[in-house]
């Protein structure tokens, strides 16, 4: 298969998905294999939450629509403008993928197959059904890809290179398990918002949907605020006061009663609206349903204390204070070529 008969492939895909919405799913006699995929994939994003609490429609069909608006020509295009990959002699990549988020590892699934190599996937236990699907429909669509595409319940073996995600924890274990092969290690990273209190309405309100979106569970979630000192929250709060409604859900009702408690127990001093607590905290990491935030001076010795802790941070929101900051709003739309961890993954599937 040619780089561009790749890329027509995942085009395809890209149009399959874009016919399903929250509010309504509209078939499209255009797209290929809708007799055979559309029905089912509407069921089994409704199935979602049965197979993972957190999973509910309207965050699967986000991960759908944002997907779907990335696998397009120019997109691909724009990508993969910069790589020489003519020579890319196939390997077996492994990829131990996370589950925290509806098909977040699709980008790697999609970066080793464009790239030439065959992928061997591990799903997680949180998210086994998504990409399998997605998987039978590239098939459909081009059944060469039957051999380049396998998943695995079991260990990993017989793999030339590995892509592996999980918590710190964890990346001490894939660390030593694979440290005979060529591997990106992701750890646990965290999405700070960097303040300084003459943003608008609407950037607060958006900045809700850095927090909220899929609950906070993922790595591009904003989960720590950096603010001056002296910052009056009421613009905060009358920003994110439109999310209310996330209380309404168990899971995140439950983790919200919970945190609270464990940090009114241990005398925490909180800021709280009844759906979001926010706590002065110097951890990037927050729980569930809590946002932490931190006080600066300056903001120039904030920047270079954000360049030190980089390995801890995955997108800087704000106005464009911080440079190469993301828009209020975006964390969750990534682009393709915005790689997790700032690690090029094209560029190591090409020295492997």
């Amino acid at each position: 298969m040619t780089l561009e008969s790749k890329k027509n492939i995942f085009v395809e895909l890209g149009k399959f998905l874009s016919q399903f919405s929250e509010n309504e799913s509209t078939r499209n006699e255009n797209v290929l294999h809708n007799d055979l995929f559309f029905n089912e994939f509407q069921d089994l994003i409704h199935l979602s939450q049965s197979h993972n609490g957190w999973y509910t429609p309207e965050q699967v069909f986000f991960s759908v629509n944002s997907w779907a608006q990335a696998l397009t020509k120019d997109n691909l295009d724009k990508w993969l403008s910069e790589y020489d990959l003519s020579n890319i002699e196939p390997k077996t990549v492994g990829l131990i993928l996370a589950g925290n988020i509806p098909l977040v590892g699709f980008h790697d699934f999609l970066s080793v197959l464009i790239s030439g190599h065959k992928v061997l996937v591990k799903t997680s236990s949180n998210d086994q059904h998504l990409l399998p699907f997605l998987a039978k429909y590239l098939i459909a669509v081009e059944p060469k890809f039957v051999d380049y595409i396998t998943f695995v319940d079991g260990k990993l073996e017989n793999f030339d290179a590995v892509i592996a995600t999980g918590s710190n924890n964890t990346a001490r274990y894939f660390e030593y398990y694979f440290k005979d092969k060529p591997s990106i290690i992701r750890k646990s990273r965290n999405s700070v918002a960097v303040l300084d209190g003459t943003e608008s309405e609407a950037q607060m309100i958006a900045l809700g949907e850095d927090i909220f979106r899929y609950f906070g569970l993922g790595c591009r979630n904003v989960s720590k605020l950096f603010v001056p000192k002296g910052y009056n929250f009421d613009a905060f709060f009358g920003g994110i006061f439109p999310y209310q409604d996330i209380i309404k859900y168990e899971k995140y009702a439950n983790n919200y009663d919970y945190n609270k408690a464990v940090f009114l127990m241990s005398n925490f001093k909180l800021l709280d609206n009844e759906f979001l607590t926010i706590k002065e905290d110097k951890s990037y990491a927050s729980p569930i349903s809590s946002v932490f935030y931190e006080y600066y001076d300056d903001l120039e010795e904030l920047k270079k204390r954000l360049q030190t802790e980089n390995e801890q941070i995955q997108c800087i929101v704000s106005k464009g204070i911080i440079e190469k900051s993301v828009p209020f709003g975006k964390t969750q739309q990534p682009e393709l070529w915005d790689y997790a961890d700032n690690v090029d993954t094209i560029a190591f599937l090409k020295s492997i």
